[in-house]
């Protein structure tokens, strides 16, 4: 009896490795489609892009009426939180568009730099470029978001 036990222990971690080596691991499935839950919580995140999109007309105002001081204002104000609504927006959408988001939100946030360094430079042609360059990026990120429609 005494030489049963060590043996029975043996045949027990013997089987038990053989099993636990012959298993394969689960993989969770990454999402290729949103469901109607997800597209319901990405419109929280797409509301306050879509309004800062639709207030970029006042930055063309601002712009158009060569208002340097309104439009350097108006870049670090109501569109200063911007950067970390699209941050956030971005890691809640598929694993395929995360990357081409994060990418459009760098994008657009380069070009509010430029219009900020060119409005303080006082260049309406530059301010001009990147005010359109900037709200293909804006279009384009907003494209990445479902809608319920």
């Amino acid at each position: 009896m005494r030489l049963f036990r060590p043996i029975l222990s043996l045949v027990l971690v013997l089987v038990t490795t053989l099993l636990v080596s012959c298993s394969s691991p689960t993989q969770a499935k990454i999402p290729t489609v949103y469901s109607p839950e997800k597209v319901a919580q990405l419109q929280s995140y797409r509301e306050p892009i879509a309004l800062a999109r639709e207030n970029m007309a006042t930055l063309k105002q601002f712009i158009d009426a060569e208002n340097w001081v309104n439009t350097r204002t108006f870049i670090h104000g109501p569109l200063g939180g911007l950067r970390q609504e699209m941050a956030a927006a971005s890691r809640k959408l598929l694993l395929k568009d995360q990357k081409t988001a994060q990418n459009l939100a760098k994008e657009l946030f380069v070009h509010f730099e430029k219009i900020d360094a060119a409005a303080k430079d006082r260049n309406v042609s530059l301010v001009n470029e990147q005010y359109a360059e900037a709200i293909k990026d804006f279009d384009a990120y907003l494209s990445l978001i479902p809608t319920n429609s």
